[in-house]
């Protein structure tokens, strides 16, 4: 978007779930829609970038840390307890606490994309999904208490 005010605005650092270590089925799932759910005022017309990181960790990249974890702008970070193995930072075969911070474009009119015409053609694809994740930011914003946009500026970032 070009237009004044309508630029990614990064959020301070999300943390809507714990991990618990004794649910195999569990995780830790900062999820657009779990961030969505529990900071229902906070407006985002579309997620442009994420950042993740561990939250006991904030300072080493997450592909150090020896789990396996999805950090996307497509759901947002998910990490389930069954796909971790003993070994790296951690004991235990269980995720981590992790955070996200999430850069999105105001929902704001100006910033919204004009509706196109609809097309009259009924379309017969269906949704597809992907298991590759996106590159993984690991280092962005100071964390703050607030959970509202916060700046224009981008993290720093490392990908992996």
């Amino acid at each position: 978007c070009c237009l004044p005010g309508c630029e990614c605005i990064w959020s301070d650092w999300f943390d809507v779930t714990y991990p618990d270590a004794s649910d195999k089925n569990g995780g830790d799932y900062e999820t657009f829609e779990n961030i969505w759910k529990n900071y229902p005022t906070w407006e985002c017309a579309k997620v442009e970038n994420v950042s993740c990181r561990a939250q006991k960790f904030p300072s080493t990249p997450i592909a150090d840390l020896g789990q396996k974890v999805e950090c996307s702008v497509d759901v947002g970070l998910i990490c389930n307890n069954k796909d971790q193995q003993i070994g790296g930072i951690i004991p235990m075969p269980v995720c981590l606490n992790y955070e996200i911070s999430v850069c999105c474009t105001p929902n704001y009119p100006e910033c919204l994309p004009t509706p196109s015409t609809p097309s009259t053609t009924p379309s017969t694809a269906s949704p597809t999904t992907s298991s590759v994740s996106t590159p993984i930011s690991t280092t962005a914003p100071t964390p703050t208490a607030e959970r509202t946009p916060s700046s224009a500026t981008p993290p720093t970032t490392t990908t992996t």
